[in-house]
């Protein structure tokens, strides 16, 4: 056997066949072509054994049982034509069907991740076990890459949990545990860990013996008893609730509604093959080859420790500190909580402090099946949060990180008199949105110990951290910041320090080029709408609302300040704060709202507002907006790839689509920007000439349209 063996067949026991899987090479189990070569030679010789009670599949690697496909080997192939992708995903799936053709039941016995394709091989064995472990889960996110199975799992899976269990779960991609897995009929039973094989081989026995095993294959070789009147109402009901959350702009999940409900009705060998005809017409898509940069994207962030040199090791942080107590202090405190990790706390205001000490505990006991806060993980976490009143309290904690209001004198005063309570090692950090952080280390006897941690808002759902580096913030600060970060759960950017670090730099001359289309005649409704077109979660008014126009103005002003040649000062937004209309936070701002509801409606005091700020009316239309808005974003990216604000042009996509939301089928700003075309960039930026500095394309793009090459080819530039 070679070393780059992955699957290994051995018989723990006389009667039963164990293949275990365990890659070497990798911390997950994956289905790479060598893998299934594996597979195919092992299936070769269990098919010739009549003697054995069964076959058992498991993985040597805790929490991980098989983690999907080999998403590289898709990426390389690419460039299939319609008939070899056909070819490719059927022999996929006939490896796979050999399992349930076996001459003695398979079980596929499931202690961690089976996401993808290695569920497609579990639901093509005749049982599966599962552990009883938070870790153990089970699903099908290939919607999430712009596909949905395609080696059988859409045949497969209905006709063992149900048509509509297996709906829900592949075209929502979401993973179940295995207790819902159960309930559902998917898990044949679940044990503890410690006992999985050895219930794994008790089955198989008891299987060989009763035969269950023969008269389902049957019954799952046949269609799907649904009445016509039962598969119209799960296609209406699925079909308009899948558009509700994709609004069209993600094709796998109706696709894959519509195949099911389809192939239902015929046998599974049929639904198969219809499968891999399905599956081909979404392989290699636009929208498939985003959704794949993606999930590089985020695979690229796991791995990368935000500094280059590979021999400096991250401080371990077994204690925070948290300054401020208000919405930001709060939400991070939740996420430590979360993670088990002490926080203490302080505010400057005692009943600001009480309230940010509850709502982190009541957040991060939070218990999903009991919709609220319980009071077992309460009892849990309560004693993990210290509030102190006094700054010598901090001494003990790793990391510090302040959060306290966005007024830089007061920050830095507050730095400095901190800093001489704590001990050399200590890293402190501040979560401004937008201040220098060179400049708020000024003052600080050890600057290298200084970053900026930017959490986004809430916090509890923002994926992404920037981590700032300062002019003299050291490797190992920049490091321990990456690792504390996705300690949380959280994807970590590395920014160099600058005006609006990252995302905010980008986001404000989108936000910026509303107020010139709204002054410029063009409605709310219609400047939201472009913006959801093009893929946004919200539009940019409605965002103002839920920001704050105090919050944008002041930040605004930073970026006024810093490129006054391109950054504009409204005085739309100047008004509407002098006027307290500040948002929700006010409940008036863009929008008014009523009651205790988010959601804003139109509002004639607003209307007039505006009338004293619109200048005569333009004709724009959705496309022009649409345009208006993202080209200026895209050129400030191009000054901060010019800038080496960043390290690589795949953290500008990531801490876009984390941060802000943008559309992650269009696989983000540069993504995008690559797939138009850099010449083709320039030639739209031309009718916008007229409008100034932020519409002229920047060196960087018109070297690259030159060239006729993208962003993404700066990465291949860069490697040795």
């Amino acid at each position: 056997m070679s070393l780059n063996t992955t699957i290994k067949l051995s018989y723990p026991e006389p009667d039963v066949a164990l293949l275990t899987l365990d890659d070497p090479a990798k911390g997950a189990n994956i289905l790479s072509r060598s893998v299934l070569e594996e597979l195919t030679t092992h299936l070769d010789t269990l098919e010739q054994r009549t003697d054995l009670a069964g076959l058992v599949i498991c993985s040597a690697k805790p929490g991980i049982f098989i983690a999907g496909a080999d998403i590289r080997e898709f990426v390389a192939a690419g460039g299939l034509t319609k008939a070899e992708t056909i070819a490719v995903a059927t022999r996929g799936r006939t490896l796979f069907q050999r399992l349930a053709r076996l001459p003695f039941p398979s079980v596929a016995a499931i202690g961690g991740i089976c996401v993808g394709g290695g569920a497609e091989l579990a639901v093509w064995c005749d049982r599966r076990l599962m552990a009883d472990d938070p870790k153990t889960q089970i699903g099908f996110p290939e919607v999430k890459l712009g596909l949905f199975p395609g080696w059988g799992g859409t045949a497969r899976a209905p006709r063992i949990v149900g048509l509509g269990n297996a709906v829900e779960m592949i075209t929502g991609g979401e993973s179940i545990d295995s207790r819902t897995a159960f309930a559902m009929g998917l898990a044949t039973d679940v044990v503890p860990s410690d006992r999985l094989l050895l219930a794994a081989f008790s089955l198989v026995r008891a299987e060989r013996k009763s035969g269950d095993y023969l008269r389902d294959r049957e019954r799952w070789s046949k269609p799907i008893a649904m009445s016509a009147t039962e598969l119209a109402f799960l296609g209406a009901t699925a079909s308009a609730y899948i558009q509700q959350q994709t609004k069209g702009q993600y094709p796998a999940p109706l696709a894959a509604l519509n195949l099911m409900l389809e192939t239902s009705q015929l046998s599974a060998e049929a639904a198969c093959q219809r499968e891999v005809e399905a599956f081909s017409e979404l392989f290699g898509t636009p929208v498939n080859r985003a959704l794949l940069n993606v999930f590089f994207l985020t695979d690229r962030n796991k791995k990368d420790a935000g500094i280059d040199n590979r021999a400096i090791v991250p401080r371990p942080i077994k204690s925070v500190g948290v300054v401020g107590a208000g919405i930001m202090g709060s939400g991070i405190a939740a996420a430590c909580l979360r993670r088990e990790l002490p926080v203490t706390i302080t505010d400057s205001r005692p009943e600001s402090l009480a309230l940010g000490v509850r709502k982190a505990v009541e957040e991060t006991a939070f218990d999903k099946a009991a919709r609220g806060p319980t009071a077992e993980r309460i009892l849990k976490f309560a004693p993990l949060i210290r509030e102190v009143a006094n700054e010598a309290e901090f001494a003990r904690c790793d990391l510090i990180i302040e959060a306290i209001v966005e007024n830089e004198p007061l920050k830095r005063e507050f730095h400095m008199r901190l800093e001489s309570h704590l001990p050399e090692i200590t890293i402190l950090a501040s979560n401004t949105s937008c201040i220098s952080i060179g400049r708020l280390a000024e003052g600080l006897q050890r600057p290298e110990r200084f970053c900026g941690i930017h959490f986004f808002n809430p916090v509890r759902r923002m994926p992404l951290v920037e981590v700032i580096r300062g002019p003299r913030t050291s490797d190992e600060t920049v490091a321990t910041a990456v690792a504390f970060a996705k300690a949380l759960g959280k994807s970590p950017i590395v920014v160099e320090d600058g005006p609006g670090f990252l995302v905010n730099r980008l986001l404000f001359p989108y936000m910026n080029e509303t107020l010139e289309l709204l002054t410029a005649g063009l409605s709310i409704k219609a400047i939201d709408g472009a913006a959801k077109s093009f893929g946004m979660p919200m539009g940019p008014i409605t965002l103002y609302d839920v920001v704050g126009l105090d919050t944008a103005l002041f930040a605004g002003r930073v970026m006024v300040e810093a490129f006054p040649d391109r950054f504009l000062s409204p005085p739309l937004l100047d008004a509407m704060v002098q006027a307290g209309r500040l948002g929700q936070k006010s409940r008036a701002g863009f929008f008014v709202y009523r009651d205790k509801s988010d959601r804003g409606d139109p509002d004639p005091a607003f209307d007039a507002l505006l009338a004293q700020h619109r200048g005569p009316p333009q004709k724009i239309d959705p496309e022009t907006a649409a345009l208006r808005l993202f080209l200026p974003m895209l050129l400030e990216a191009t000054r901060v790839l010019a800038e080496k604000k960043v390290r690589d042009p795949r953290d500008v996509d990531l801490g876009l689509i984390f941060g802000i939301g943008f559309p992650a089928f269009k696989g983000g700003l540069l993504f995008w920007a690559d797939t138009v075309g850099t010449p083709k960039i320039v030639e739209m930026l031309k009718p916008f000439e007229s409008l100034g500095e932020r519409y002229h394309a920047t060196p960087l793009l018109l070297e690259l349209a030159a060239d006729r090459r993208g962003f993404y080819d700066l990465i291949k530039q860069a490697k040795p």
